[in-house]
């Protein structure tokens, strides 16, 4: 049993959750993912790995509640332990010299960007960070990011902190006035990634983005969370989670993602009736 050692509230909705894991934490990489089931009759399901301590022998997950899962997470405290935990899963993030990288990590997603970022950074890149989310409230790690970047933007869709607009009106701005990137690295809500990718295919800026499909067992047995890439159908959870966002077919992956939305919406609302 994996026991969660700390737990601190981001939000009211992101909670970010210290696990013992000493395997985990020992073995991980920048980019991989663990399958955590939070109880034995719960599903399963994937989570970035956002920060390891190798010494401690824990990991740290950041996790919104969006789904009955999440949402039965996030109410876990300290002393209380998951039913199980995989990992690490999934292929490390690509690191190396490219020069000028960006970074864009939306809502949770920044969650995912933060470890990469700072490979980025300790490989000798310039690293530019944009952080956004849809208000003040759900924007996460702010300091954590500026102590790892070189340069940090702030976004908020409402305009309730830092600039208002969103991640893809910053990146535009930053190529329009010249501080063209090498690398640029999207992950967060599909739309956002997606916009991501049709920006820089204009400009032909090589992007990658952290694809977050429906998933069950992680190991690419059960085909769950196949996408197509380049015309080819892969598995993100051991061909990714990153893939080159100019060759990702989001039209499909969108319609995947909302397979099970009305079975999803119904377990949550039995979880809080329960709750009540």
């Amino acid at each position: 049993m994996n026991k969660i050692v700390k737990k601190r509230m981001l939000s009211p909705v992101i909670a970010e959750i210290e696990l013992s894991a000493p395997y985990i934490a020992r073995s991980q990489k920048p980019g991989q993912f663990v399958i955590v089931r939070v109880d034995d009759r719960g599903e399963r399901i994937p989570l970035t790995i956002a920060h390891a301590d190798a010494e401690k022998g824990t990991i740290t997950l950041i996790v919104q509640s969006i789904g009955k899962t999440t949402t039965r997470f996030n109410l876990m405290e300290a002393g209380e332990s998951v039913a199980d935990l995989v990992g690490p899963l999934g292929k490390p993030s690509h690191i190396q010299y490219f020069g000028r990288v960006v970074t864009i990590g939306g809502g949770v997603g920044t969650a995912i960007a933060w470890p990469t970022t700072r490979a980025f950074k300790e490989a000798g890149n310039e690293v530019i960070s944009i952080i956004g989310a849809r208000t003040k409230e759900l924007l996460i790690l702010e300091q954590e990011m500026r102590e790892i970047s070189d340069r940090v933007i702030v976004t908020t869709d409402d305009g309730s902190y830092a600039n208002k607009g969103f991640v893809t009106d910053s990146l535009k701005g930053l190529i329009e006035n010249d501080t063209i990137p090498n690398l640029v690295l999207a992950i967060g809500p599909v739309p956002m990634m997606r916009a991501i990718s049709e920006l820089t295919r204009t400009y032909a800026i090589p992007t990658v983005v952290s694809l977050n499909p429906i998933m069950l067992d992680g190991t690419g047995m059960c085909g769950v969370c196949r996408v197509s890439v380049g015309g080819k159908t892969m598995f993100a959870c051991v061909d990714g989670p990153e893939f080159d966002a100019h060759q990702v077919d989001f039209n499909g992956l969108t319609q995947r993602l909302r397979s099970y939305q009305k079975e999803e919406k119904l377990s949550l609302e039995l979880l809080k009736s329960w709750e009540r």
